[in-house]
């Protein structure tokens, strides 16, 4: 496939999700290799979204993540276990929507303009190596219409 993407820009949030789905899944098609994969993914999801930072933090070892491919400003490199929303949900191995970071406990500012964010975990043979992490510069951005086309996103890879 192309490496350029087919965007909406006008539409509904599903709307841009369906358009790009079929786009990430022809990325990934045929390549074997994880870092290339979740670089396409957060380059696309970056671009079709217009997300303001969406990327990956891999599991480095038992109790600690490291930061993965992204798109967005600069990040947080580590994160442990249980810590700030990334952390979160890995322990718990499941996603979480944050309405608003500053109401999390314990929440872990990489950057200060992120209002809002969704981190799903990233399962590879039923094991989770990893995090999705997308945040948001504006309040309540994500919902369960996320929650269920990035976890559609997720499932492409190979």
């Amino acid at each position: 496939m192309a490496e350029d993407l087919t965007l909406i820009k006008e539409g509904t949030k599903e709307e841009k999700y369906e358009a790009l789905i079929p786009q990430i899944n022809g990325l990934l098609y045929g390549e074997k290799n994880l870092i290339a994969n979740l670089a396409n993914i957060a380059a696309a999801l970056k671009e079709g979204m217009n997300f303001f930072w969406v990327g990956f933090y891999l599991v480095d070892s038992e109790d600690e993540l490291v930061l993965g491919p992204f798109q967005g400003p600069v990040a947080c490199t580590r994160i442990k276990k249980g810590k700030g929303v990334c952390g979160s949900s890995w322990q718990r191995n499941q996603t979480l929507i944050v309405p608003n970071v500053d109401e999390f406990p314990g929440h872990i500012a990489c950057a200060s303009a992120s209002k809002s964010e969704i981190v799903i975990p990233v399962k590879k043979n039923n094991t989770t190596i990893g995090v999705l992490d997308v945040d948001s510069d504006q309040l309540s951005d994500f919902d369960e219409v996320d929650q269920k086309y990035l976890q559609k996103i997720l499932d492409l890879i190979p």
